[in-house]
């Protein structure tokens, strides 16, 4: 294991977080809001103490980087980047309990939006600027964010793949343009405008700056931690709309904005993931729009409800505009089936993604014809391109390992007594990155009925989910420890 090499990217990522702290601290001081003024001057002191020496510890670290190391070093980073990043709110006593800090940073980081504060709006202004902006950076995620700003790599950037596919939501991440470092400048080129263009938007709307940033963080990292009690029920059906519209848009897989930047059209409305997606949108808005029509005055608001939560659950946001669990069981079944298929591959939205879901329809197709016909060979393809064999069995992998994941979680937190709907949806949203669950921890409730034993599991759950579970399984296995360099 190259530890000097993690320890400079671990130092550079916590100095990162202290300089992302400095708006926070600006409206803070701004407000007049002193306990949380020096919450957050003492916070960055702690933090960029820490990176110096870790930058100390890194001096003359060797460039070479491994798959496992990068695994384990975007594990390690998220762990260190949300336990520094929580204590802001444990330091000012918003949130008094470390563990619900804990909770409530990895839920920002992780852009997952369960919340354990049952009042939002008490919260001071420079809390809730932090609290929202960190599903902003963690939607893309700070490495990616390096990636495009330091020159980390030098000449051989062979480790920066590793980096990248390790933090990057999807099956597969591959090369945008031949430089990572150009890739990962074009992936937050295209994540900065469209947050612009969502803030634009909302300021049309009526909404102040300071709502309109927060809520598009929110949106664009698809994170769901709402500024106000209701989340998005009291505002406008106009802004209701608009989010809902960029809540789609960043679920989309960023490198189709890239083809649409290049003109070619063509391999936009061939793409069988962005289909799916756009498939299984439509089609849920649609059944979702007819089962709650009795709900509500009008078939217009039935249906701006439906494609709000559609939109919001299948991206994995978790903003509400209304409460959904008082839905049919039609409805909320839907929305259970969202929760897992979650936002395409390449996009800041979590859940099994539609690259997976598309996978796993081929081959279980493939495999029925295998049955049927056991000489035929038969390849999966996918937007005309042969899928390898190792990214199937990748996929296979990772979906036994969520099995797995969902199954125990589900009897750990069940110690706490609650029904079985409240502990499977809050483990079914947090591994997933959602936000709201079901019952107990529906779109009006929140996390905090939970012991601190449990919101430990499910913080587990978050991380795994956001980074696609194997970094963090490599931060329990004891021979990723071991200082020993080979693939």
């Amino acid at each position: 294991m190259n530890y000097k090499m993690m320890g400079r990217l671990l130092s550079l990522i916590l100095a990162t977080e202290a300089v992302f702290m400095l708006p926070a601290l600006g409206i803070s001081l701004a407000d007049g809001s002193n306990s949380v003024t020096w919450a957050f001057l003492i916070s960055m002191a702690v933090i960029l103490a820490v990176a110096a020496l870790l930058a100390l510890f890194s001096r003359g670290a060797q460039r070479g980087f491994f798959a496992k190391e990068g695994l384990f070093c975007v594990g390690i980073s998220w762990v260190f980047m949300s336990v520094f990043g929580s204590l802001p709110f444990w330091i000012s006593r918003e949130i008094p309990s470390f563990v619900d800090a804990l909770f409530e940073m990895v839920s920002g980081f992780t852009t997952t939006g369960a919340s354990v504060v049952p009042n939002v709006e008490g919260l001071s202004r420079g809390i809730i600027y932090w609290r929202s902006f960190s599903h902003w950076v963690g939607g893309m995620g700070v490495l990616v964010f390096l990636l495009a700003l330091v020159p980390l790599s030098g000449k051989n950037e062979g480790f920066t793949m590793h980096l990248l596919r390790a933090e990057s939501p999807g099956p597969n991440v591959g090369k945008l343009v031949p430089k990572m470092r150009q890739t990962a400048a074009v992936l937050y080129i295209t994540y900065f405008a469209l947050t612009v263009l969502n803030v634009i938007f909302l300021l049309a709307g009526g909404m102040s700056l300071f709502e309109s940033v927060c809520t598009a963080f929110g949106t664009a990292g698809t994170g769901g931690f709402g500024i106000k009690n209701d989340s998005m029920a009291s505002y406008s059906p106009y802004i209701q709309n608009v989010c809902t519209v960029f809540m789609l848009l960043f679920g989309v897989n960023f490198s189709i904005y890239y083809l649409i930047i290049l003109r070619r059209f063509r391999e936009v409305l061939g793409d069988e993931e962005l289909r799916l997606y756009v498939g299984v949108v439509l089609g849920s808005i649609l059944l979702i729009t007819l089962n709650i029509r009795n709900l509500y005055s009008s078939v217009g608001e039935s249906l701006r409800h439906a494609a709000f939560q559609v939109s919001s659950i299948i991206t994995t946001t978790g903003f509400a505009t209304t409460d959904f669990d008082l839905w049919p069981s039609f409805s909320k079944g839907i929305l259970l089936i969202l929760m897992v298929i979650g936002a395409c591959a390449g996009s800041t939205g979590g859940g099994l993604k539609c690259a997976r879901v598309l996978l796993i329809l081929k081959g279980i197709r493939r495999n029925m014809a295998q049955v049927l016909k056991p000489q035929k060979v038969e390849v999966i393809r996918v937007n005309k391109k042969n899928v390898e064999e190792k990214i199937l069995a990748g996929t296979n992998a990772y979906l036994c390992a969520y099995v797995v994941i969902m199954v125990v979680s589900f009897l750990l937190v069940s110690v706490d007594g609650f029904s079985v709907i409240t502990n499977f949806s809050a483990v079914l949203s947090c591994f997933n990155n959602i936000g709201p669950g079901f019952d107990a921890v529906g779109p009006v409730c929140n996390f905090s009925i939970y012991s601190p034993f449990s919101k430990i599991v499910l913080i587990i759950n978050m991380l795994a989910g956001r980074l696609e579970i194997f970094p963090i399984l490599v931060l329990f296995s004891g021979s990723a420890w071991k200082r020993k360099r080979n693939g």
